[in-house]
Order: C-alpha cells, then sequence, then structure tokens
C-alpha cells in the first residue's frame, strides 16, 4: 500500500506531472526559482497533493534525465540564477550577453554553454577572498557548504570524476589516462590535488543544488504536497558511479561491458531496445548486501517523498545483450535477485517501501508477484486502455486500488495529440466508455484518472493545458528534440485552478492547504 516517510496518508492522491526543466524562468530553463514555487502555489490552490518529477539527475550526452552522469547528483542546469544574484555571486553584468530565449522550448546547446559560463563565475567569486570578506559575502553560506562537503559520502567520487571529464576534454573515462581509468588510492589522491580546482567547482554545484532543491522541497511538504521522483534502474556506462564502482558492473579489465541492456524485440520493435547500459554484477552486490543500492535509494527518499523505479521488471529478469551487438534480438533473460534485494532494503529501512514500481510493457506472472509481494502500485495509463480495442487490463473498471492511474506518461504523446491520430475504433470505443463525444477529451481523461479508483491520480501539466503533440516530453526511441517543453507563468491561472479544484473534490482527492501552526507563522 502507498505510504509516506511520515506516516501521514490522505485517503487519495491527485497531482500533476511536470519536471522542473518545464518551468517558467528568464533563464532559458526551468529552473528551482521563483517559477518551482509558482508551481507549488498551483497545485496547492488546486486542492492537489502530489507532485511527480522525472529524474532529476546531472544529464549528459542527448539531455536525457534516464542517462545522467551521477545516480546521486543534482541537475546543475536547473539551479536558481537568481539566488545567486541576490548573494552577489552573479551581477548585471554577468547578463549583457543573455540570449533571447523561447519561452516554451529548451535550447540546450546555447543553454548550456551561457549557464554554465554563469556557474563559473559564481564560483570563482564565492572562492575569492575578496567576497569572503566583504560584507555581502555570507559567512552561514560557507559554512553549510564546507558541512556539505564533509558530510555527502557520494560527492568526492562524482566531483573527481566530473574534474576528470573536464580534464580529459569531455572523452568517457574508459578512455582516460590509465593513472585515472582505475585509479590506486595513490594515484587518486594525485588526481585530487591536480584537479582540485575543478573538483572544488563541482561541489560547489551539487552543494547549490541540494540547498536549493531541500528549500522547495519543504515548501511543498508544509503546504500538503508530496514528491514522487524517479530511478532508472540502470546506469549510464560513462557516469561516476560506474567508473568508481567498477566491481559492481560486468565489465571487463579494460572498463568495456560484457553485457549490455535493453529489452527483446516485441509488437513496437522488431528488433528490440538496445539500451547499451552496462550490466549490474549482482553477486558482487549480494556479496555487499545491496550496500550500494540502498544507499541510492535511503538518498532519493530524502530527495523525494515517494520513487518510481523505472523497468521495475529488471529486479526479477532483465534481457542481456552481448556488447558490439547492433541490436537487441540476440540478448537472454537473465535471473536479478529481486526478492533478496527488496527484502533487504525493507529490512533496512524499516518501513514499507514507498516506491511505485514502472511495470509497463512485456509483464510476466514473476514480476507481478514480485511487485504485489511488497504491495508496490504498478502503472495504469488510460491511452492504452483505448489503443487496445480488447478487454484489458489498462481499463478503470479493472483497477484495483493499489495502482497509480495517468492518462499518459512523459513517454506518451500527450493526449490531445494521442486522441487526434487514434484509430477510429480506438475513438470509438473511449466515446462510448465514457459517454462523451470527446470535444474536451483531454479534461474527460483527466476526470476519468481522478474518478478512477486508483489510490494515485497523475495527469502531465501539457494535458491540464490540454497541448497537442508539439508539447510531447519524450518520444521514445527518437534522439533529437526530447526533453524541451516548457511552459508560462500566464499559464498558471486562477479559472485553471478552479477546474482541478473543483475535480480534485468532486472525486474525493482534495487536500486543503495544512493552517500553519503559531511557531510557523512569520
Amino acid at each position: 500500500m502507498l505510504e509516506q516517510n511520515n506516516g501521514k496518508k490522505p485517503k487519495k492522491y491527485a497531482g500533476i506531472l511536470a519536471h522542473p526543466t518545464s518551468f517558467p524562468s528568464p533563464y532559458g530553463i526551468g529552473d528551482l526559482g521563483p517559477g518551482a514555487y509558482q508551481f507549488i502555489d498551483f497545485l496547492a490552490a488546486s486542492g492537489l497533493n502530489l507532485w511527480q518529477v522525472l529524474p532529476l539527475g546531472h544529464t549528459g550526452f542527448g539531455d536525457s534525465p534516464y542517462q545522467p552522469f551521477s545516480a546521486f547528483a543534482g541537475q546543475p542546469l536547473i539551479i536558481d540564477i537568481d539566488y545567486l544574484r541576490k548573494k552577489k555571486l552573479l551581477l548585471d553584468e554577468d547578463f549583457s550577453a543573455m540570449p533571447d530565449w523561447d519561452p516554451e522550448k529548451i535550447d540546450y546547446g546555447t543553454l548550456i554553454e551561457f549557464k554554465t559560463g554563469l556557474l563559473k563565475k559564481a564560483y570563482e567569486r564565492f572562492i575569492d577572498a575578496d567576497y569572503a570578506d566583504d560584507m555581502s559575502g555570507d559567512e552561514d553560506l560557507m559554512a553549510k557548504f564546507d558541512a556539505f562537503v564533509k558530510n555527502t559520502s557520494w560527492l568526492a567520487d562524482y566531483s573527481l570524476f566530473m574534474a576528470g571529464k573536464d580534464a580529459h576534454e569531455g572523452m568517457p573515462w574508459y578512455m582516460w589516462d590509465d593513472s585515472l581509468k582505475k585509479p590506486t588510492a595513490r594515484q587518486k589522491t594525485a588526481w585530487k590535488k591536480k584537479l582540485a580546482d575543478g573538483i572544488g567547482y563541482y561541489n560547489f554545484l551539487q552543494f547549490l543544488f541540494t540547498e536549493q532543491w531541500q528549500a522547495l522541497k519543504t515548501y511543498a511538504n508544509d503546504l500538503g504536497i508530496s514528491i514522487v521522483g524517479d530511478t532508472p534502474i540502470f546506469l549510464a556506462w560513462d557516469s561516476a558511479d560506474v567508473w568508481s564502482n567498477q566491481e559492481l558492473f560486468l565489465l571487463d579489465s579494460k572498463g568495456y561491458p560484457i553485457e549490455v541492456a535493453g529489452v527483446p524485440p516485441d509488437y513496437f520493435s522488431a528488433t528490440g531496445q538496445l539500451w547499451g547500459n552496462p550490466l549490474y554484477n549482482w553477486k558482487k552486490h549480494t556479496e555487499t548486501g545491496y550496500a550500494w543500492w540502498i544507499e541510492r535509494i535511503k538518498y532519493q527518499l530524502t530527495v523525494t517523498d515517494f520513487l518510481r523505479i523505472d523497468h521495475f521488471r529488471g529486479f526479477d529478469r532483465y534481457w542481456a545483450v552481448p556488447y558490439g551487438e547492433e541490436t537487441a534480438i540476440n540478448g537472454e533473460w537473465k535471473p536479478a535477485p529481486g526478492l533478496n534485494f527488496f527484502t533487504q532494503l525493507e529490512a533496512n529501512l524499516g518501513y514499507h517501501l514507498p516506491i511505485i514500481a514502472e511495470d509497463l510493457g512485456e509483464i510476466d506472472d514473476s514480476v507481478i508477484e514480485l511487485r504485489d509481494k511488497f504491495g508496490l502500485p504498478g502503472m495504469k495509463i488510460l491511452q492504452f486502455a483505448f489503443e487496445n480495442p480488447n478487454e484489458n487490463d489498462f481499463l478503470p473498471h479493472n483497477y484495483t486500488p493499489n495502482c497509480v492511474c495517468y492518462t499518459g506518461t512523459h513517454d506518451n504523446d500527450t493526449t490531445l495529440g494521442w486522441y487526434t491520430q487514434a484509430y477510429e475504433a480506438s475513438k470509438d470505443k473511449l466515446r462510448r466508455y465514457y459517454s462523451t463525444d470527446a470535444s474536451d477529451i483531454c479534461w474527460v481523461m483527466i476526470r476519468a484518472c481522478f474518478s478512477s479508483v486508483a489510490n494515485m491520480a497523475i495527469v502531465p501539466m501539457q494535458d491540464v493545458l490540454k497541448l497537442d503533440s508539439w508539447a510531447r516530453m519524450n518520444t521514445p526511441g527518437v534522439g533529437e528534440g526530447n526533453w524541451a517543453w516548457r511552459f508560462k507563468a500566464s499559464d498558471l491561472g486562477k479559472q485553471l485552478s478552479d477546474r482541478l479544484l473543483e475535480t480534485s473534490k468532486l472525486y474525493g482527492r482534495y487536500t486543503p492547504i495544512p493552517e500553519k501552526k503559531d511557531s510557523e507563522e512569520k
């Protein structure tokens, strides 16, 4: 059953799926600044109690949050620039060449160059002695930074990894100098001294991200809003975690994968999907009591309140493809220690796992047994209910309460785009199922989601705004044009929040804004 860490559980949850990159901001990408707080206020005014995000990690090539440089580190691109201006770490003169950004689409190429330049200037001022001595310097900020660096276990390897990439002009770690590719303790110490400035810069970025994210999370939680995070099961080959824990992955002596992740051929792809991620050395993980995994999940549950685990079936069995294959055809299913892993994870956490299992795709009985053994809710996608003209598990009359209902997810087309392009048989079934002419299809589906028996009901922001396919977040298998959609501040109007409020109340999902105690009043 769905529970929160604090044990407080409203009868029903309802919320919106929106990544911080999609928020309004004058700096080219959504961030953790005023636009994020405006969104939280919008959720609260709408009587909603959930905000689901995509992974929050430091993205690499392709800008996908599902291929980050670290399983722990946050995305520097969403650091709030206004905060740095307030702290006088950035000055007006630093923005003289700021591009004219598209408010509805991220241009990652231009953005990364510009924002990275700003962040480096902020770091240079932060470590400048004059800044520390000046009245504008913030001694409390510096003390918090020192404590963060000292007490964050994963930070040292991440920052050395990122500084190492910079020193090798962005090349992946398995192409680095041998002394850093798989360093001895002495070699690592030498590289830390050599790359001290770069390490300090990445420490600074993660400090800023953590400070800003935790402040935003506290703000949301105080308004009765829980955050649903997202954890990819597999990691990017070129990541700090694979580099610093090579024994935990199936790699050869040169750091290359022996086998890689993917999924076999199915109805959607005759050649399967070849993801290319290195696979886990589950034998080694078992010997360590899953220490790395437990640390990862524990940390993520300090960042969010619930956690969706992508490709849940990979904990039961995973599709292993020999490295070097051009497609996923020549793979085989191999067992993973799902039962033992989740048993130890739950025992280590000391409470019921607040995890959502992404159980979409080809799922067999053993995956369902694993999911249900730990009471983990699965996912139900309303679009899938009507793509199949026959009776199917995605139709709401087949739901059990312990599930999460979505109109669609980040991997689906928007509801309006989907319906426009759907087969007539699918449209006909939907219209008859809900006795509607589908003239307001997005809100037909939102009401269907909220009215289901699912304990959680979540809809993408694009559906709330009734947007067409141009606003789609991601198209699987397409390498460009993804993860770029943004909405404008003017989209979050009272008329829209009132409509959501009415819907959340109508279907028993309404959560009033908690009253502040006297000690909390400003």
